[in-house]
């Protein structure tokens, strides 16, 4: 059977309807469909591939959130196995604007929404989606594992110095921490969020849980909100602004340990990011602001 032809069949066995139409597609870590069914209902469906069970968990927690009142798409399915990978469907939200600038005044809207989604998934009783996604994932015992999409021509792609240099530091000192993890959204990108004027309309990718320091899922966030069509890292003044406007959110500073951890984490994606980059040939964007920064930034994390 066909893509098509086994799309179809799932729909109509979990909605008694088959798709009329695909309204958009798109495919990366994850392969999101957008139909319209026979019976004039609009849904999104969710593919990914998962070894490791962490679909049910992140459709779950996005299903409490919904609940809750956050700002998602509320999950119509749960979780299934088609052809080795995790299928649900959602609601299709369409509308609002995604929010781009990387100045400080932006950053303090992202950071303040981060807080009030981190408020709740912290409280998830779900258990853990190991491992985090790669873009997050210092744990590894070898820094940027293989991603199981990658062609094998890309994998072994030069890199320059600076990335291993960086990446060395941020795994040593991320992984010295003993804070303890807390559930929270790793994909903390503007291309994810959408917003009607100042307002949070829908925050997208639930399927980016992570069981991580809730310092460490703050800083991540602080270095990658400004990201939309080409991944960078924001300027150090903004990620400082984020942090700020998240920590008076949830109304507590961080300790000096939380600090430097949340400086180190802000750093991971844009190594991450600026080696995808380099491996696809795209523009350096990540690559250009980790030179720039990541002195700085290691620096303010003691790494």
């Amino acid at each position: 059977m066909d893509e098509w032809g086994a799309l179809s069949a799932w729909c109509l066995e979990q909605f008694g309807a088959e798709p009329a139409r695909e309204i958009f597609g798109r495919r990366q870590a994850s392969h999101v469909t957008g139909l319209e069914l026979t019976d004039g209902r609009q849904l999104v469906v969710k593919a990914r591939h998962d070894e490791n069970g962490r679909a049910a968990t992140c459709v779950a927690v996005q299903e409490r959130l919904a609940d809750l009142g956050f700002p998602c798409a509320r999950p119509l399915t749960p979780v299934t196995f088609r052809g080795g990978e995790a299928v649900h469907a959602e609601e299709w939200r369409p509308g609002g604007e995604v929010r781009t600038g990387d100045d400080p005044t932006t950053a303090a809207a992202f950071g303040q929404l981060f807080a009030r989604a981190q408020s709740l998934t912290a409280a998830c009783p779900e258990s853990p989606p190991l491992p985090p996604p790669p873009w997050v994932d210092w744990t590894a015992e070898v820094a940027f594992p293989q991603l199981w999409w990658q062609p094998d021509w890309v994998r072994t792609a030069p890199m320059p110095e600076i990335i291993w240099w960086a990446s060395d530091r941020v795994r040593q000192r991320l992984r010295a921490t003993g804070l303890p993890s807390v559930l929270g959204h790793a994909d903390w990108e503007a291309q994810n969020i959408r917003w009607r004027g100042d307002e949070p309309f829908v925050v997208h990718d639930w399927d980016s849980l992570a069981w991580l320091p809730e310092a460490a899922l703050a800083g991540a966030a602080a270095g990658s909100f400004a990201s939309n069509a080409s991944p960078t890292l924001a300027p150090v003044e903004s990620s400082a602004a984020f942090l700020d406007a998240y920590q008076s959110a949830r109304d507590r500073r961080f300790s000096r340990e939380e600090a430097e951890v949340a400086w180190a984490a802000s750093l991971w994606p844009a190594l991450f990011n600026a080696r995808i980059q380099l491996m696809y040939d795209r523009p350096p964007v990540a690559l250009e602001a980790v030179e720039r920064q990541s002195h700085q930034r290691l620096t303010l994390a003691s790494a």
